[in-house]
């Protein structure tokens, strides 16, 4: 280990207000769980590459979370999952665009960063997970297709599939296509580690009911940037995340010599002079964590080495904040 103190910062989404008081709880114990477990392995000598990818695993592996396993479906009733890997010090970027039947879309964006070729399509990803013998993988959940069912009804007019429609026991209505939105589906992890090095990792199912063949901008420097600088991972609304190129915005003017914080502000409120729906997270490589929104909540948790926080309870709107 050098003499750099690690940071982590993670998110599950951003969106509308998460359900009463159990609900919040349930997620802070969730991204807590996972927080500890990133920061365990850099704590154990590894680098920030192999913290991300290790964050984004366990993001997409849980269900209640729009990546990976628990994917929403697009308008044809398909799933199809995008990724993105950038690697700070090297300054290199990799993804993977619109993938089916993975279990984890940030493992094909790993592999990518050793390749020639280092994002791909579908037909890409589908060919790339044969060669590596990749299983087979259902990420379909019953919540899944029930969201999906009950908007096919109504012709698809629900603007986006909650994130979380289901958290501990008191969050047990059913999804139907007039519920409230409860969050945007993005996961992302960003990590300064014992050496210095920066990495982010951010991964979606897409917005849930898209034409087919959208793209997300979580497999494009709009949603996902780093440098030896900073690093920051998106979530929200796609196109208005595309619109701001967000990431790549924030951690340019970083490293022009803006604080992080100062950068997340100024970026953020020219997002919300537009009414965009977003938020993002990050750190840079003074161990600054920092995080905001345009949206009613951001579901991100964060380790400085001394303690975890979160922002799961953050007032409704523009918010910016920092660790």
């Amino acid at each position: 280990m050098g003499t750099t103190t690690p940071k982590v910062i993670i998110h599950g989404g951003a969106g509308s207000s998460l359900q009463g008081k159990g609900g919040v709880e349930a997620v802070r114990r969730l991204l807590y769980g996972i927080v500890e477990q990133v920061y365990g392995c850099v704590m154990g000598g590894g680098t920030a590459t192999e913290a991300v990818i290790l964050g984004c695993r366990l993001l997409e592996d849980e269900p209640r979370f729009n990546a990976g396993t628990g994917s929403v479906l697009q308008s044809d009733g398909q799933i199809r999952m995008s990724a993105a890997l950038m690697d700070g010090a090297a300054q290199r970027f990799s993804g993977t665009i619109n993938g089916s039947r993975i279990k984890n879309p940030i493992e094909v964006a790993a592999f990518l960063q050793g390749q020639r070729d280092r994002v791909l399509s579908d037909v890409g990803t589908a060919e790339l997970a044969r060669e590596l013998a990749l299983p087979i993988h259902n990420p379909l959940t019953d919540l899944r297709l029930q969201e999906w069912l009950s908007d096919r009804k109504t012709d698809f007019q629900r603007r986006m599939a909650s994130t979380i429609a289901e958290f501990g026991e008191e969050a047990t209505a059913e999804p139907t296509a007039d519920d409230p939105e409860a969050g945007r589906g993005t996961i992302g992890v960003v990590v300064l580690d014992g050496e210095g090095r920066i990495a982010a990792g951010t991964s979606t199912g897409g917005k849930g009911f898209e034409r087919i063949g959208r793209v997300s901008d979580s497999a494009m420097p709009a949603g996902n940037y780093a440098t030896e600088i900073a690093g920051v991972s998106c979530t929200g609304i796609g196109e208005d995340i595309i619109d701001e190129c967000l990431a790549a915005k924030i951690v340019i003017r970083t490293g022009d010599g803006l604080p992080l914080a100062a950068a997340f502000e100024k970026s953020m409120a020219e997002a919300a002079l537009r009414d965009r729906d977003l938020g993002a997270i990050g750190l840079d490589r003074r161990g600054a964590i920092a995080w905001g929104k345009c949206s009613e909540v951001l579901l991100a948790a964060y380790h400085t080495g001394d303690r975890l926080g979160d922002t799961l309870e953050l007032p409704d709107g523009l918010q910016t904040g920092h660790a």
